[in-house]
């Protein structure tokens, strides 16, 4: 399907997009030369990441595979402000992708040394088991089931569910989700909770990507699309005066990096990663130059659950 043309302009405008050095520092926007947020004229710049030429995870199998080559990282490509791929450029923007290249900075791979790799909801603890991807980053909630999969760090940021639907709609929240039909992403934990009984949906609509969702939601297929708010953010700028979020958050999404089960020394690294730049204002950099771009103030990072 067709994205819409105003997919790719305006995730611009959301999200900056950060060209990298093989020195292994992130942070020079991508100057599409339009004045708009996303050229760096008059957006916040992301931060750049120092590399640990020095780091060392022993008794990491994963790190030991890895070491000195090139780390796999799963994100996602649809979802501007948080994980998006320029279809044009093929350069990835967004939060995620940020904290992606904050924790492998940390872990000693540079810019050259990164592979994003676009894995969908429903694959990534096949993907990550499978050693498909080295870690995954993309708004990926933290939760027991998984947890009997795979192993998480973090979280470092605490979403909600909520629900993005068209401008003059009558929806103000689940409660008024009876005998609609709402769509999300295949395997999303939005989309089994929007299943429940208890909000007596007409048609809980499975896709493989939120656009499609959105999509269809802007042809009327579906009367809402469900999934955290900070992805429902993006789409509606992209879509501004067209599409709102409700803002009425029915759930906490806590966001963790997966990784291989039972690399507890993995683990500890990258949750030492994630604290590190929470302290040092790299996380807040980062949130102010891509969701924070939708007008949100950023919120205290999450205290990191070393499980």
């Amino acid at each position: 399907m067709k994205l819409r043309k105003t997919v790719a302009a305006a995730a611009v405008a959301l999200a900056l997009t950060t060209a990298a050095t093989a020195c292994g520092k992130s942070g020079s926007p991508d100057d599409d030369k339009d004045g708009k947020p996303g050229d760096g004229k008059s957006a916040p710049a992301v931060p750049t990441y120092t590399v640990n030429t020095t780091a060392d995870v022993k008794g990491s199998p994963v790190f030991d595979r890895i070491k000195g080559k090139t780390i796999t990282i799963g994100t996602k490509a649809d979802q501007p402000g948080m994980g998006y791929e320029n279809p044009t450029s093929k350069k990835r923007s967004g939060f995620d992708v940020e904290i992606a290249r904050m924790i492998a900075a940390d872990l000693g791979f540079d810019e050259a040394h990164i592979k994003f790799k676009t894995v969908p909801s429903e694959a990534r603890e096949t993907q990550i088991a499978s050693g498909g991807v080295d870690l995954y980053v993309g708004t990926y909630t933290i939760n027991d089931e998984r947890k009997k999969q795979i192993d998480f760090a973090g979280p470092y940021y605490v979403a909600g569910q909520d629900l993005l639907v068209k401008s003059d709609s009558s929806i103000k929240g689940p409660d008024d989700l009876k005998g609609k039909k709402v769509c999300s992403a295949t395997g999303s934990t939005p989309l089994k909770r929007i299943k429940e009984p208890k909000y007596g949906v007409a048609e809980a609509k499975a896709q493989q990507g939120y656009q499609l969702c959105v999509q269809e939601l802007v042809s009327g297929t579906v009367d809402a699309v469900t999934t955290d708010d900070t992805i429902l953010k993006g789409y509606a700028a992209e879509n501004k005066g067209a599409l709102k979020v409700v803002g009425n958050p029915f759930s906490k999404e806590p966001y963790g990096v997966g990784l291989k089960k039972d690399d507890k020394a993995l683990r500890e690294a990258v949750n030492n990663a994630i604290e590190a730049h929470e302290k040092n204002g790299d996380w807040k950099k980062a949130y102010d130059a891509t969701i924070g771009l939708a007008g949100n103030p950023a919120p205290n990072p999450p205290a990191v659950d070393r499980y």
